[in-house]
């Protein structure tokens, strides 16, 4: 009986079996150079200021994942941190500019956020405690996070219309904070000013012009109250959306070593409520179109501001929470992943992703705080790729994405294939660029004094540095489970990534392949590729 349902089973799926297609995929690496660098902490998350009433599309997917009520106690959330081993956090989001600091000489109440007619975002003005800021340092301390802490930047303007503010920073309450913040002791790894107030803003607006003496001011505060720190942090902004003429003019007002940090956000896949979502995330040719941006911020930032590095500060693929069971499943990772891949040619120095918890964007689920298949896909970025980037030359299959970095923490380089089709799987040539240099090079030498060196090269795979023993490389294959695209459990290499029985973050083991043996990816797939042997001068 058995064998009947085996062998109905095998007939119902052998035409679509049969419909797949094989494609075959040429790239060329080039490790003789580096082409753009990233930080080693590249991958980063947020933590925001919503509460349970943020409500987008009939969904409150926020709950308790706010800053000031997050369960900062439950072991799942320190541990998924601590598997960075230094994850890079930022605290931020769009109520920022609304939040007041208890301490020093408040002149209001310290309560939290409540909806609030009218409000910016429709809430009322919100107050971190001390007591919770306390709280913060304290996980913080266990979980070694580099914290970037943005400030209020509306504090002391007045609303003049429309969505425009003016008038000068008032700087006293964020300056008690910060003072509050450097006498106990606690860490900072940069601080930033204001939350999506440039070019035309998101609510509110501030002119350039402003925004850039404003940069000053908090940079005089760091100055003064780091005084005695040998290592100050660093000073961000504006984080928002590019604008040329507005970040331009930042830079210009600011001057040379104000800004360290220019950083942007990005929601390119449109609102979470958009039917097409998944078409969205899945097409190469959209997702291809956000690469003008970073270009423009990396040019931008070379001609105005060459002292300064980029980072992505917030961004979540779909605004207003994210897409309801798209954004924390399994088909989200494949615009995330190519976002990692794509910034980071463009030198983009940090990636911080919108959410670590909370919407349906997190990383982790807001409730259990079980990882989403995303979480998986940074924390593999994380531990395997370094922070040099190397060219590809990509040779037509405009669905199968490639990037390629120096390996993180060893010797040799490290791929990222991205396969977009639904219908082929590819077979992958990677050569190394090295080979076409040593080809000529061979034409006008003594051949046989090169015999043997040139033997073992064209027996090795891609460009290989000559060796007599047997060669591996590593690949972590990332599948849906069951096939199911939104499916919220990531497979990897035919492992469920589940919690383990004893309340860890499970293992992410690789394969070992031999190196002669075919590279291939599989339809809807994600797979990181590790060669120790790659001869790549440009990763030392």
């Amino acid at each position: 009986m058995e064998l009947c349902v085996s062998l109905i089973l095998f007939l119902i799926s052998l035409p679509a079996f049969l419909a797949k297609d094989v494609g075959h995929a040429s790239f060329v690496v080039d490790g003789t150079v580096a082409t753009a660098h990233v930080d080693n902490n590249f991958v980063c998350a947020t933590l925001d200021w919503w509460n349970h009433e943020k409500c987008d599309y009939n969904h409150c997917p926020w709950g308790s994942a706010s800053v000031l009520n997050l369960n900062l106690s439950h072991p799942l959330l320190a541990k998924s941190i601590q598997a960075f081993n230094q994850l890079r956090i930022r605290i931020g989001g769009s109520l920022q500019d609304q939040v007041l600091y208890g301490v020093g000489d408040l002149k209001y109440p310290c309560h939290p956020f409540r909806k609030q007619k009218g409000g910016l975002f429709g809430f009322s003005t919100g107050c971190l405690p001390m007591s919770r800021w306390d709280e913060l340092n304290h996980f913080f301390s266990k979980t070694r996070p580099l914290v970037t802490f943005s400030l209020n930047a509306l504090s002391g303007r007045h609303h003049k219309g429309a969505d425009v503010w003016v008038g000068d920073w008032d700087s006293s309450n964020a300056y008690d904070f910060i003072n509050y913040t450097v006498s106990k002791g606690y860490h900072i790894n940069s601080w930033e000013l204001g939350n999506e107030l440039c070019g035309n803003g998101v609510g509110a607006r501030v002119g350039a012009e402003q925004y850039g003496k404003d940069m000053m001011k908090l940079k005089q505060i760091v100055n003064q109250l780091y005084n005695d720190s040998h290592i100050k942090p660093a000073i961000v902004g504006p984080g928002g959306f590019y604008d040329q003429k507005w970040f331009a003019t930042l830079l210009q007002v600011s001057g040379s070593g104000v800004v360290n940090v220019v950083t942007q956000h990005l929601y390119n896949l449109g609102p979470g409520v958009d039917p097409k979502l998944m078409q969205k995330i899945l097409d190469p040719f959209y997702l291809d179109h956000i690469s003008g941006t970073f270009d423009n911020l990396a040019a931008t930032v070379r001609q105005h501001g060459p002292w300064a590095s980029i980072w992505v500060g917030e961004s979540g693929g779909a605004y207003n929470s994210g897409g309801h069971n798209v954004s924390d499943t399994y088909v989200n990772s494949f615009w995330y992943l190519d976002q990692l891949g794509m910034s980071a040619k463009y030198n983009t120095a940090v990636y911080c992703r919108q959410s670590l918890v909370g919407g349906h964007y997190g990383l982790l689920n807001r409730t259990s705080f079980v990882p989403n298949p995303d979480y998986y896909s940074a924390l593999l970025w994380h531990r395997l790729m370094g922070q040099s980037v190397l060219a590809v030359d990509r040779n037509g299959a405009p669905h199968l994405r490639v990037y390629a970095h120096c390996s993180k923490g060893s010797a040799g380089i490290t791929l990222l294939l991205i396969n977009l089709s639904n219908q082929t799987d590819f077979t992958v040539d990677v050569k190394n660029v090295l080979e076409f240099d040593t080809a000529a090079r061979s034409r006008n030498t003594d051949k046989g004094n090169h015999f043997s060196h040139g033997l073992k090269r064209t027996l090795s795979w891609v460009g290989l540095k000559a060796s007599d023993g047997p060669l591996h490389r590593k690949e972590y294959h990332l599948t849906p489970k069951d096939g199911n695209l939104r499916s919220k459990i990531m497979v990897l290499n035919g492992v469920p990534l589940e919690i383990t029985k004893d309340g860890n973050i499970p293992e992410l083991e690789p394969v070992l392949v031999p190196t002669n043996s075919p590279l291939s990816i599989t339809s809807l797939s994600l797979k990181f590729v590790v060669l120790p042997h790659f001869e790549a001068p440009a990763c030392g």
